[in-house]
């Protein structure tokens, strides 16, 4: 008798027709669930009556798994080596280097700068660009070196025919999902606007949502709190407060003050709000300092934070 055990086999031989490596086919996990394995693509859709239901419980407990999992922070400025703020005001992405600097950065050098040196990089002291076309031929030769950022805000010019470019839902759309394989979420975010509004293609709900899941997955908080505002008006309340604590974790003031009108209401917890409120003050600690309180002062276009309400 085999000492091998129930589970050992089952990850080693098809579900289907219990053949394993010694057949000559070496089985292949379910993609959607992991749990069994198919010798051939035959095997698994005889397989699907009987394994459909576990299949979309596991798959389902998986994706829960991927999308409530607390996002990474962002990267540190280049400059100050603090981490850049979740909100895009924060900082600045310059298409000379490809370099994100923070908004704090970006004042200070231009406040202490002479009048020759004012408007140049920070971080590689190249000049501005003279004109609305020169600025697209810096962000095409990043564009060429498959810079996510530059590609991505590409695809926003297009979307609002801006810098010389023509108004091109579609353009812009190419451009959000090339951006968005390459790791951008905030491209997977406008993707999910686009289908909301019906820019560039029908207006779908759950493409929409879609698209915000990978974006929020992504670490766009933004997309998170719209995700809880979906499932909100669903009646999923337990989901929609899980979306707002990650999102007020990463410094947005709408998801904070949306858990304070469940715990108003009873359905979130005093304890919910309490952590709520506890990681919304710590991120935005993490984030702060003098030069980018300065600059916020300064302009709103430097802002680097949302005020709780």
């Amino acid at each position: 008798m085999s000492n091998t055990s129930t589970s050992e086999t089952t990850s080693l031989v098809c579900a289907n027709c219990g053949k394993g490596e010694e057949a000559g086919k070496k089985p292949k996990a379910c993609t959607a669930c992991k749990l069994v394995k198919y010798c051939s693509r035959e095997c698994q859709i005889a397989h699907r009556p009987q394994h459909k239901k576990e299949c979309k419980k596991k798959a389902a407990e998986l994706h829960d798994e991927k999308l409530f999992k607390q996002p990474p922070p962002n990267d540190d400025c280049p400059i100050c080596m603090l981490q850049l703020p979740k909100l895009e005001s924060g900082s600045t992405y310059m298409a000379c280097c490809g370099k994100v600097i923070c908004s704090g950065c970006v004042y200070t050098f231009r406040s202490r700068a002479t009048k020759k040196e004012h408007d140049k990089c920070p971080f590689c002291r190249t000049p501005p660009p003279y004109s609305g076309e020169e600025m697209i031929k810096r962000y095409k030769k990043r564009m060429d070196l498959n810079d996510a950022e530059a590609i991505f805000i590409l695809g926003c010019y297009y979307a609002r025919g801006e810098n010389g470019l023509p108004r091109n839902q579609a353009k812009a759309l190419e451009l959000w999902h090339r951006a968005a394989e390459l790791g951008n979420a905030l491209a997977y975010s406008c993707i999910g606007y686009a289908y909301t509004f019906g820019r560039g293609v029908e207006v779908d709900g759950k493409k929409a949502k879609h698209y915000w899941e990978l974006a929020a997955m992504g670490g766009s908080a933004k997309a998170r709190q719209n995700l809880g505002l979906i499932e909100a008006q669903a009646g999923n309340r337990k989901r929609a407060i899980k979306h707002w604590m990650i999102a007020a974790s990463c410094g947005i003031s709408k998801s904070l003050e949306s858990i304070k009108s469940m715990y108003k209401i009873g359905d979130a917890t005093k304890n919910d709000y309490a952590e709520a409120l506890r990681s919304y003050q710590a991120y935005l600690d993490d984030i702060k300092s003098d030069q980018r309180e300065e600059a916020a002062a300064y302009d709103n276009r430097f802002k680097y934070y949302e005020s709780a309400l």
